[in-house]
């Protein structure tokens, strides 16, 4: 069995930065790509970015500048790094492994439980 599991959210003002982890639990191998996704109130779950085995990273348009995703695959674990964050970033924030390498099986379309991000005005 594998599990990922979020954390580092929290409330913030406008113009402050948080730093989310997601740990990649269990017997690993390898992860493919990493990513992260957002669901806002009320709103549907939309991309945030992602970062690949070999770190090559893409972003939303709406988070180009602001935020950084990095991996440390040694330690199955991903980051977001936001700074300069605006209330329109409010959101539950989830991490997403696309294809995991255990001793048995690949894993496919992983999820977090997602970890809740709120920044005020």
């Amino acid at each position: 069995q594998v599990q990922l599991v979020e954390s580092g959210g929290g409330l913030v003002q406008a113009g402050g930065s948080l730093r989310l982890s997601c740990a990649a639990l269990g017997r690993i191998f390898s992860i493919n790509v990493m990513g992260w996704y957002r669901q806002p109130p009320g709103k549907q779950r939309e991309l945030v970015g992602t970062i690949a085995s070999g770190g090559s990273t893409t972003y939303a348009d709406s988070v180009k500048g602001r935020f950084t995703i990095s991996r440390d695959n040694a330690k199955n674990t991903v980051y977001l790094q936001m700074n300069s964050l605006e209330p329109e970033d409010t959101a539950v924030y989830h991490c997403n492994a696309d294809k995991i390498a255990t001793p048995r099986m690949w894993v496919y379309d992983v999820w977090g439980q997602g970890t809740q991000v709120t920044v005020s005005s």
